[in-house]
């Protein structure tokens, strides 16, 4: 299957996030700030098919965009993936027209790292057995 093209709202958004040390190692940070429903940066990469998808082994960064279609948002050019999950996340997918989005559910401001809720079977399948180490689960656990 085709590589994505290039996305104009990462190229246009490019210095408004930056990729920085974070709870879960690296995370997708704001520069500036972000108004509630406004998108962030594009999940890119490889669209797979199902077929494809089942052949693969280990993947963290599949993001499912239809029926038919998975992003493989592996490749370091994709700054979506550096987005972390958190449990009460403070951003959101969303696929419009075939494409993956991370749009704001809230006001973000400068600093703050974009999160977002990966979902149950990502959390049961990667997340779960070592605990979550959002900064919401870890403030419940005292760490």
């Amino acid at each position: 299957m085709k590589t994505d093209t290039p996305s104009p709202l990462n190229e246009k958004n490019r210095h408004r996030v930056r990729v920085g040390r974070s709870y879960a190692g690296l995370g997708l940070f704001a520069v500036d700030a972000f108004k509630k429903g406004e998108h962030i940066v594009e999940y890119t990469g490889k669209r797979l098919t199902g077929k494809e998808v089942d052949a693969l082994t280990e993947n963290r960064y599949l993001l499912e965009i239809n029926d038919r279609y998975t992003i493989d948002g592996s490749p370091r050019t994709n700054i979506a993936r550096y987005a972390n999950h958190a449990c009460k996340p403070n951003a959101e997918t969303e696929t419009i027209g075939g494409r993956a989005y991370i749009i704001a559910k809230k006001v973000i401001r400068p600093g703050d790292e974009i999160t977002w809720n990966y979902g149950k079977e990502y959390f049961n399948d990667f997340i779960k057995e070592g605990g979550c180490k959002c900064t919401t689960c870890q403030s419940k656990s005292g760490t």
